[in-house]
């Protein structure tokens, strides 16, 4: 009997030792989610691509439709699949480019990065911006899959406009 007592006593201090233990070394990173009243995002959709040259990869173009957004909101950062990238605005619309690091011909998901802030599914992703200075996250549940697309010369450039070339045509005089 003293030694089913003693028995019992360890389990029970083994389970506490473990589930605290547990909660002290957890890296899971509790990050506080915004649900923005000041602006609104459209469906999220993502290209996956690869270039045509040998040391080019494979990667997403990300695309992030924004609607009514005020001067004191800039979107920054976007988190999807364990990569990140830069938010860089062209009218209502945002786009991000997320080169694989991996040079080889693959869409397969890259490792987590010790340094990831977040842990999402594959169709989550979280987008951070600045709200009057204040650096706040947004978790978008589903991102949404368009077509891939090859490029023949190496890997896109985030998309810059042409607003200067304007296309003429001359008339020959007879």
């Amino acid at each position: 009997m003293k030694l089913l007592r003693k028995a019992s006593l360890i389990i029970v201090l083994t389970i506490g030792f473990s589930s605290t233990y547990q909660c002290s070394s957890s890296k899971a990173v509790t990050q506080s989610f915004e649900e923005p009243n000041s602006f609104e995002v459209k469906p999220v959709v993502f290209q996956e691509w690869y270039a045509g040259i040998k040391v080019g990869g494979t990667g997403m173009n990300v695309f992030v439709p924004v609607v009514d957004k005020p001067e004191n909101v800039t979107l920054e950062r976007i988190y999807f699949r364990n990569l990140e990238g830069k938010l860089v605005e062209q009218g209502n619309k945002y786009f991000a480019l997320l080169k694989n690091p991996s040079p080889y011909y693959t869409f397969e998901k890259p490792e987590k990065p010790a340094d990831y802030p977040f842990d999402l599914n594959d169709e989550e992703c979280v987008i951070s911006y600045k709200e009057n200075g204040v650096l706040k996250h947004m978790k978008i549940a589903q991102v949404h899959e368009v077509a891939g697309t090859y490029y023949e010369n190496g890997p896109p450039t985030i998309y810059t406009p042409n607003k200067e070339v304007l296309a003429s045509i001359d008339e020959e005089e007879e």
